[in-house]
């Protein structure tokens, strides 16, 4: 990860559209998010290019790929209509809090924080996005132009650190201009003060230590905590709807957990973060995904990033991308809630790696129909990049030049956002299952109950490969390539077969094509395929989506008890967590015949959270890849689990054999809990005497300190 990373905030303003906003919030799963480089899109107000407060950080040239180039909130809001013509459902734009002022490196002709990464007053907007009173009039503009568009907002968020300590205004934070803290001026502890990471596999370094010389703030410190979380709201409360949260895998962990349940308490929301590296390689696997499953925050999907850009610009054959995703299909529970890209603001572009516009057709057709929600790069729809110094940062942030809406990646956008969004819920719901695989050709199917979509790719530019053997859960019938022939599909034959396997007609995939048939059925019964937030406590607003729900108010049953339903629609329920024991839940929903629709998954909370630093002295001894966790009364605690997916940790050892653990606990809750070992191979120690008992705090934060017993 680079110091240039993304936040999301999507945005409903209007009180009449209070229930339809909460409904698009919090199921995200058909949208199609465009990332927006703020600074590098479009100069929609000049006035604000080079405003007094930070002056000299400007180049009208756009020669100086470290200087701010004029792009702004206005820019964005002027090119709404060519985004909304893409099929663009959701704009994710940089992080807009105030940045530092200075010229981050002194001696440099310009250094800027252009990318939105170094901020210092996370009360406020930018100047340069803004203007040059730091006021939410320009946000509110777009945030209103957008939700005109049917277009959500999305701000990225870097909850992990300020600014550049080493230079600039070294780490200053300032809260609506007055200011808190910087590197050598912090009596209140604000921040961490700790070495640069040297091991990134390294759980306390990765949470505890600097990143990228970004002074590293504290969450527990209790006036961080409240800074944080009153700073997001804020954000909600001009119409954010969702944010990209950075650098996720560097934040307090356990604190995460509290802020996912503090945004989803103040306004509908969705909330994804950047977990760099979050393959199956990384030595931390295991952790992310469990992060993703219980936290209720979506992750960026860096193992189908890294498989795309291997398949379709290195060459590598299909089956590392098939296999990538049966792999993360089987350990993410929430697989369709992650969030699917090939590009970023902080590597370089694929066309960089290969310049070759079949092969983004390609691997664009391929995220848009892949399970997970896709995010388009900004440029990538109009074949920009820059290949200097390999296209890598800052070079891959290119100033967006063209806005043609001509192009083939534009009307590729335009047709398979259209499908996922209103034709066929088996891209935004569906599984996802491979039907046909050799090097060079990739045939998949999407499927969510009788709702088909199947898609063939072949990758080479020169063969076409005959297609023999291939089933497919499409009906028996004729069917047209729904891209109308774009990327050079053509009709297919299937006929009747049994167990959801119906032969297609033998056929020749030509080089360098891609084609989608799909079938879209009425259902019979109510069926479910999206919940949202997935975890929270009673009285907290949730929304199910799916289709077949009627339009009159059915159920909405937490074993034998109801929900309050605040509005229903025959695609979307919200409704309110009624008062049940904390665990995990089969949700189930009626229509109002009575007729039952399958079971979704929902965490009960026992309250709202508040993030605890647990510490026990002097534990049981460890060997390598032995680890102490923490169990206890409550969901929170894992319910007495003993394993690594139900207990809450690993704990931290800087100062072994002493262990501490920040973790988010119900508010005003008496708990008990004891600490366990769990060892290389699964076994469990647990310590003696009676569980301890703690009191949680009703706000704030808290902290526990026992000894282990022996």
């Amino acid at each position: 990860m680079t110091s240039s990373r993304f936040r999301f905030a999507i945005v409903c303003s209007a009180t009449f559209l209070a229930f339809v906003c909460l409904a698009n919030a919090q199921d995200f799963k058909k949208q199609v998010i465009y990332q927006i480089v703020t600074d590098r899109f479009f100069d929609g107000d000049t006035t604000n290019d080079n405003p007094s407060q930070s002056a000299g950080l400007f180049d009208s040239t756009h020669t100086n790929w470290f200087a701010y180039w004029g792009g702004d909130l206005a820019g964005i809001q002027q090119k709404m209509s060519y985004i909304k013509g893409m099929g663009a459902t959701a704009i994710w734009i940089s992080h807009t809090v105030d940045n530092e002022n200075l010229n981050l490196n002194p001696g440099t002709p310009i250094s800027a924080p252009y990318h939105g990464y170094d901020g210092h007053d996370f009360m406020r907007v930018e100047e340069h996005f803004g203007d040059s009173s730091n006021s939410w009039t320009a946000f509110d503009n777009l945030v209103s132009a957008a939700h005109s568009n049917g277009i959500k907002v999305i701000v990225d968020w870097a909850e992990n650190d300020t600014n550049y300590n080493a230079g600039g205004e070294y780490g200053a934070l300032y809260n609506n201009g007055v200011f808190m803290a910087n590197d050598s001026n912090d009596p209140n502890g604000y921040f961490h003060h700790n070495p640069a990471i040297g091991d990134f596999n390294d759980r306390y370094q990765l949470q505890y230590y600097t990143l990228e010389q970004l002074e590293d703030l504290n969450q527990e410190n209790p006036t961080i905590d409240s800074y944080l979380k009153t700073a997001i709201h804020q954000f909600q409360t001009h119409g954010a709807d969702g944010f990209r949260l950075d650098a996720v895998k560097h934040v307090t962990w356990g604190w995460e957990y509290s802020l996912a349940n503090s945004v989803f308490n103040q306004s509908p929301s969705f909330l994804y973060g950047e977990w760099y590296n979050n393959d199956q390689y990384d030595a931390l696997y295991h952790d992310a995904y469990k992060f993703a499953n219980k936290s209720g925050i979506s992750e960026l999907d860096f193992g189908v990033n890294s498989a795309v850009r291997d398949v379709f610009a290195s060459n590598n054959n299909f089956s590392e991308l098939d296999g990538v995703l049966s792999n993360e299909n089987a350990n993410f529970l929430w697989n369709n809630d992650q969030v699917t890209f090939f590009d970023s603001h902080d590597e370089s572009r694929l066309l960089t790696l290969n310049n070759n516009n079949n092969r983004l057709h390609e691997a664009m057709a391929f995220l848009l129909t892949c399970r997970g929600i896709p995010v388009i790069l900004y440029g990538d729809e109009q074949y920009l990049h820059n290949d200097t110094n390999s296209g890598n940062d800052p070079y891959n942030r290119v100033w967006m030049s063209s806005f043609s809406t001509t192009t083939t990646a534009y009307q590729l956008i335009n047709k398979l956002a259209t499908l996922r969004q209103s034709s066929n819920d088996a891209l935004a719901y569906g599984g996802f299952q491979q039907r046909w695989l050799n090097n060079d050709v990739y045939i998949y199917e999407r499927k969510f109950f009788n709702d088909v979509v199947l898609v063939a790719i072949n990758k080479n530019d020169t063969t076409g490969y005959a297609i023999s053997g291939l089933y497919t859960a499409l009906p028996a019938g004729t069917y047209t390539d729904y891209l109308g022939g774009l990327l050079g599909g053509f009709g297919l034959t299937v006929t009747s077969g049994s167990g959801g396997n119906n032969p297609a007609n033998n056929f020749t995939l030509p080089a360098h094509t891609v084609a989608v048939w799909q079938a879209a059925a009425t259902p019979s019964a109510p069926e479910v395929g999206s919940i949202g937030p997935t975890v929270g406590q009673p009285g907290m607003k949730v929304t199910i989506a799916g289709k077949g729900f009627g339009t009159s108010t059915g159920q909405v049953l937490f074993g034998t008890t109801g929900s309050s339903i605040q509005s229903w629609s025959d695609s979307s329920v919200t409704f309110t967590v009624p008062s049940v024991s904390n665990g995990i839940y089969q949700v189930q929903l009626k229509n109002s015949s009575g007729t039952a629709a399958n079971t979704i998954q929902f965490t009960v909370l026992t309250a709202q959270l508040i993030p605890v630093t647990f510490t026990v002295n002097n534990a049981t001894p460890t060997n390598t890849g032995d680890y102490i966790f923490l169990t206890g009364s409550t969901i929170e605690l894992g319910n007495w689990g003993t394993t690594f997916d139900t207990a809450i940790g690993p704990m931290l050892d800087p100062n072994y054999p002493n262990w501490f653990l920040n973790a988010s606990m119900p508010a005003g809750t008496q708990i008990q809990f004891k600490f366990i070992k769990i060892a290389a191979n699964g076994a469990v120690t647990w310590e003696n005497g009676s569980n301890h008992q703690y009191t949680v705090p009703s706000s704030g934060t808290g902290s526990v300190n026992v000894n282990w017993q022996y």
